[in-house]
């Protein structure tokens, strides 16, 4: 039934400053943008990493009735080359601690950050990643 990670969402009482925020830590332009009926932001969208995965940038006013404000929930992780980094550089912009770095069996690491707007950023060294991008490129070889 569930096949794969299409889009996540991330709600910001200020999209524009969210949009901003965004673009200068993935180095990107969102590809995507629509404005609510004020004219101001309402939605950004970026295409993330290798397999052009999407991250959603949405105006808390859209959420739906009884969302909780605030980190909570299911914690999505980012596959990335080094956690260390990652959090440094996510810390020194602004996100705040929210799971201490973790080293896990297999060679798994993760660690996770609240973002400026209130939402966890999942961050991991995922050997499995790797193995099935890996295997991917052998196989479009």
């Amino acid at each position: 039934m569930l096949r794969g990670f299409t889009t996540i969402s991330y709600w910001a009482d200020d999209v524009a400053a969210a949009k901003d925020w965004y673009t200068e830590l993935l180095g990107i332009e969102p590809y995507f943008e629509r404005s609510g009926p004020d004219g101001r932001p309402a939605y950004v969208e970026f295409r993330v990493g290798d397999h052009q995965d999407e991250l959603g940038l949405i105006d808390r006013r859209y959420a739906p009735e009884g969302a909780a404000p605030g980190p909570g929930g299911a914690v999505m992780h980012w596959h990335v080359d080094d956690v260390q980094a990652a959090v440094d550089r996510l810390l020194s912009m602004g996100a705040a601690p929210y799971q201490e770095l973790t080293r896990r069996e297999a060679g798994f690491v993760t660690a996770s950050v609240v973002d400026p707007f209130g939402n966890v950023l999942g961050l991991m060294y995922s050997p499995h990643y790797l193995e099935v991008l890996a295997a991917t490129a052998e196989a479009e070889g």
